[in-house]
């Protein structure tokens, strides 16, 4: 009698409204455009492949490197050779984006998470143009969400509607947990792109020792009203990661210059923070456009190659 087997149901898969794939192809369209306008043509001499793999000893050509001669071959053939290298080209690129209760604040036309997604999609389309792969890292108190890197279009719109539509919950910045999981997830040196408007106290010795293994940018996001207060009377502030609440006259000048020189402080001090470091870092405001800053951080690195 013949053994009957038995079906494994199929999970369950909810399809994707269509308004959410219209956002995130609208997206991943912006990025596209942006990308080949300003990034694609620098992006390659500014991160470079993990290292060189030998392909082949030729004969010595006016303008090569005399360093690269190889001498044993030179010697047996009475010419001389060099020997040739062709650079290990594919890079993991990690885009950890900080989705922390104070990303959703904003008073322009978008707000810091709106921002840090946009500016993510663009570095991921970029990224994965020059065959690099790249991954994801939403965290706040913890890590929420992990996508190992991966190359691909299918995996460039999850990647975008991960960044879009992530569950907003009240919590604080904590880089710590960035740090723990992507010192450990791979032994390889890769580029890092943290995302975030570094409101946590505690963020120096968790991105220092993440630093040591792979190549930190830090891309801050902020938002003009952290800056400085509007005069506009009688104002309701609300700590987006504790949920306090503090009633406040902004008519009072005092008050108001009181509140710049404190923004002004925590901003030095934090970029204070990242120069002691030595970790590269852009400044991005919800009321500016962001390609150029990270045009000017591109350059600035090729420059230094």
């Amino acid at each position: 009698m013949a053994a009957r087997v038995a079906s494994i149901p199929k999970p369950h898969v909810e399809p994707v409204p269509a308004e959410v794939l219209r956002v995130v192809k609208e997206v991943e369209i912006k990025a596209r455009i942006l990308a080949d306008e300003a990034l694609v043509g620098t992006y390659r001499s500014v991160f470079r492949g993990s290292g060189l793999d030998f392909e082949e000893v030729r004969e010595y050509e006016p303008g090569d490197d005399i360093r690269s001669i190889d001498w044993n071959v030179t010697a047996r053939m009475n010419v001389p050779y060099v020997k040739k290298f062709r650079e290990e080209r594919e890079l993991n690129i990690f885009l950890a984006v900080d989705v922390s209760s104070s990303a959703w604040f904003g008073t322009s036309a978008v707000s810091k998470r709106e921002l840090a997604a946009d500016v993510a999609a663009l570095l991921a389309v970029t990224a994965l143009h020059n065959n690099d792969r790249v991954g994801l890292v939403l965290f706040a108190d913890g890590v929420r969400e992990f996508l190992p890197p991966r190359g691909g279009r299918h995996h460039l719109l999850h990647l975008i509607r991960q960044l879009l539509f992530a569950e907003p919950r009240r919590s604080r910045t904590e880089i710590a947990s960035v740090a723990d999981l992507l010192a450990n997830v791979t032994k390889k040196r890769n580029v890092v792109f943290v995302v975030s408007d570094f409101l946590d106290v505690d963020f120096e010795p968790p991105l220092r020792a993440l630093a040591h293994k792979h190549d930190v940018i830090a891309l801050i996001t902020s938002d003009p009203r952290e800056l400085e207060l509007p005069e506009v009377g009688l104002m309701a502030l609300e700590d987006a990661e504790t949920g306090r609440v503090a009633y406040i006259d902004t008519g009072a000048a005092d008050l108001r210059r009181t509140y710049a020189r404190a923004a002004r402080d925590r901003r030095s001090a934090r970029l204070r923070a990242f120069s002691r470091m030595g970790i590269d870092r852009v400044e991005l405001s919800t009321d500016r456009p962001y390609v150029p800053a990270l045009l000017a951080l591109f350059n600035a690195r090729s420059r230094r190659n």
